[in-house]
């Protein structure tokens, strides 16, 4: 999704953000945040449910025939749903959000963002696919900070991933939260970096 050189960049945003400042960035990118495998199935079987019914009334078929026109309505449906470029679309915007934001607190603890010695740890997430965008806080700075502080960086994150930059939507990100971190958490005597300054891209 994102090319070595500009993943570069990114890292050393990070570095540069993660010098003023006592907080840890980490940047996840997702192609998707989950494969909804069971949704075009779902949508099938309600096609399914509803194929038979102008067979029913407008014709003599025997319900033989009607049933074998059922399975075949579902067969299509799953197969002609479940191609990538049509999943996305049929899965509930609401679903989207959620397996989004699931996948963003799973980020957050799996790469230790939660184990800071202050709890200044912050995840900039974004995942392609659901077109979502999220900041994930730890404790230290939520007591600090509260979540619509980073509006304006979810929203330069997203418009640069909508027309085809993302690299540039994340050192934007990270720019700003480096300035919102850098006015609360203040570097001190010892900045030492508890977490590397990496972009994930998964």
């Amino acid at each position: 999704m994102i090319a070595d050189s500009d993943k570069r960049r990114i890292t050393d945003a990070i570095r540069n953000a993660e010098s003023g400042t006592a907080g840890e960035i980490f940047c996840v990118v997702a192609r998707h945040s989950s494969d909804y495998r069971l949704v075009p199935i779902a949508w099938a079987a309600a096609i399914a449910l509803f194929a038979p019914l102008p067979f029913i009334y407008l014709t003599r078929w025997s319900a033989a025939t009607i049933y074998l026109s059922q399975l075949i309505a579902f067969v299509i449906a799953s197969i002609g749903l479940s191609h990538p470029k049509l999943r996305f679309h049929v899965v509930p915007r609401q679903a989207k959000r959620d397996r989004a934001h699931a996948e963003a607190m799973r980020q957050f603890f799996a790469q230790g963002l939660d184990k800071t010695e202050h709890r200044t740890g912050v995840l900039i997430f974004a995942s392609t696919a659901e077109r979502y965008a999220e900041i994930v806080a730890d404790a230290g700075i939520n007591e600090k900070v509260s979540p619509q502080v980073w509006d304006d960086a979810i929203n330069v994150l997203l418009t640069a991933i909508k027309v085809g930059r993302p690299a540039d939507g994340f050192v934007a990100a990270i720019e700003r939260c480096g300035a919102v971190l850098a006015a609360h958490f203040p570097p001190g005597a010892l900045n030492r970096d508890e977490l590397p300054d990496k972009f994930l891209e998964i």
